[in-house]
């Protein structure tokens, strides 16, 4: 897969030189690349926004700028997001839907009050929220996105079931874990998961997805009904 991010801010982005991003690329699963849009601006002074027609708060990212960044990496196999409230919210189903249908994602990374909306008009495939609230730019909404998409590439995290058997990968959360010691401030680990029957253990966990997910997100299985 391969992941252009377009961003004014490169140097937010240097979580993905650690952990299992860094490691995903060392081993050539993934191709992510950072591209600076102000690298795009014809401007001497390398303007990249205006103040917006018809007045308002705040300044809007420039059509040029953008439009040249965009088309510098787009091909007929890549698909355009721009982080914005206006989209649609991500959740765990369309990350493996973006898995699945593209193999070149372009991240559009928003500044100030926004981007031309002739931008999005041509250039754009889908808007895309991480949540009702608003950031300063698009750059946290990338790496939540990039990361999501990323652990469904085999050989990421190394064990090829651990996306599947994640949190939200029904509707349900994750089970309770538990690590050594057995005991510990008096709370014990519950006896079935020492018992090494297998078949037991496995009832014992989907049972406390079901339950979890009452508790924490109940909301997630009101999903389930519609």
């Amino acid at each position: 897969m391969k992941i252009d991010i377009l961003t004014l801010f490169p140097e937010s982005f240097e979580y993905f030189n650690s952990s299992v991003i860094k490691k995903a690329k060392e081993k050539g699963l993934v191709e992510i690349n950072i591209i600076n849009i102000r690298d795009f601006s014809t401007n001497k002074h390398k303007t990249v926004d205006d103040y917006p027609f018809s007045g308002g708060q705040g300044m809007l990212m420039m059509c040029q700028p953008l439009f040249d960044a965009i088309n510098s990496v787009k091909t007929s196999d890549s698909y355009v997001i721009y982080f914005s409230p206006k989209g649609r919210t991500l959740k765990q189903n369309y990350v493996h839907t973006l898995y699945e249908k593209h193999n070149h994602l372009i991240l559009v990374c928003g500044h100030y009050e926004g981007i031309d909306e002739r931008i999005i008009e041509l250039c754009v495939d889908e808007q895309i929220s991480i949540g009702d609230y608003v950031l300063t730019g698009g750059e946290l909404p990338a790496m939540v996105l990039t990361d999501a998409v990323l652990r469904y590439i085999p050989e990421v995290l190394g064990n090829e079931n651990s996306a599947v058997d994640e949190s939200f990968s029904d509707n349900l959360l994750e089970y309770p874990q538990y690590t050594r010691p057995a005991e510990f401030m008096g709370l014990k680990v519950p006896e079935v998961l020492l018992s090494g029957n297998h078949k037991e253990i496995e009832k014992w966990k989907q049972e406390q997805r079901i339950l979890q997910t009452k508790k924490y997100r109940p909301d997630l299985l009101d999903d389930t009904k519609k």
